[in-house]
């Protein structure tokens, strides 16, 4: 018999290009992780059930595409979101700049709606260029700032666990 939910969220995972969002999203759903990349075109839709203080809680994750100098994310991918994931890849600097652009975008979109900052890539410690000086503006109103990796794991439950407490009390 299948359990009944009692909430349905959708969640959409932000960030620029190749930063990790899709390999994330697997390593969440699926606990899978794969060096071959595919690039997400317009929004791939998983979801995933979260016990969430007694409440079961139905995940809709939207993986929305990245954002780069030629393609632009969509307001319209973002409305009706209950809350989102902004990741950022420490060894790519520029990564933070276009957070932030999808940051303001998000608040515009959706209000103001939690949201995780997901530093990812921490298996490449050595090749990181992001230092937390460079996102702090972002982190100030993020409910959880975190280093990640989908590649072991790490960080991946809690960011979505801490995103799935704070849309219960929103």
């Amino acid at each position: 018999m299948k359990e009944q939910v009692g909430l349905q969220k959708k969640v959409c995972m932000l960030g620029g290009f190749a930063v990790g969002k899709t390999s994330l999203v697997k390593r969440f759903v699926s606990g899978i992780f794969s060096e071959k990349y595919h690039t997400t075109i317009g929004v791939k839709i998983d979801q995933k059930s979260q016990c969430v203080e007694d409440t079961e809680m139905l995940l809709v994750l939207w993986d929305v595409y990245g954002d780069d100098d030629f393609q632009k994310v969509r307001a319209s991918y973002l409305q009706g979101s209950a809350g989102f994931l902004l990741v950022i890849d420490g060894t790519r600097k520029e990564t933070v700049d276009v957070a932030r652009h999808l940051h303001t975008l998000a608040v515009q979109t959706m209000g103001p709606v939690p949201y995780v900052l997901v530093i990812n890539k921490h298996d490449l410690l050595d090749s990181w260029q992001v230092v937390p000086e460079m996102y702090e503006d972002l982190a100030s109103s993020a409910c959880l700032v975190l280093q990640s990796s989908a590649k072991t794991g790490e960080g991946v439950e809690l960011a979505f666990a801490e995103l799935a407490k704070q849309m219960l009390t929103t």
